[in-house]
C-alpha cells in the first residue's frame, strides 16, 4: 500500500466515518421506536456500509476499471438512498414537532 495523498485522504475519511458510525449507533439509544426509530435503523446500516466502503479504499488500485465503475455506481446508488432516508427522517421529526 503506497502512502500517497489519495491514501492519506482515504484514511482520514475512514476515521471520520468510524466516528460517524459511533455517533449514529450511540444516538439510537435516545430515539423512540416508531417510524423514526425504524428509519434510524436503516441509517445505521447505510453508515456502516459506507464505512466498510471507505475501508476498502486502499485496495481499489488492484481492481479492474469495470469493477471500479461498479463501485462508483453503487456509491451513487446508496448515497441517493441515504439522502432519501435522511430527508424522510427529517420530515418525520418536523411532523412530530408540529403535533
Amino acid at each position: 500500500m503506497n502512502l500517497d495523498l489519495t491514501t492519506l485522504v482515504g484514511v482520514i475519511a475512514l476515521l471520520v466515518m468510524l466516528a460517524n458510525l459511533y455517533s449514529v449507533i450511540s444516538l439510537r439509544r435516545q430515539i423512540p421506536g416508531g417510524v423514526i426509530g425504524k428509519r434510524w435503523g436503516v441509517m445505521i446500516w447505510l453508515v456502516a456500509l459506507f464505512t466498510a466502503g471507505y475501508g476498502i479504499l486502499p485496495f481499489v488500485s488492484a481492481l479492474s476499471a469495470e469493477m471500479l465503475r461498479l463501485i462508483v455506481a453503487l456509491i451513487f446508488f446508496f448515497g441517493a438512498l441515504y439522502v432519501m432516508i435522511t430527508l424522510r427522517l427529517i420530515a418525520g421529526v418536523i411532523r412530530e414537532l408540529m403535533s
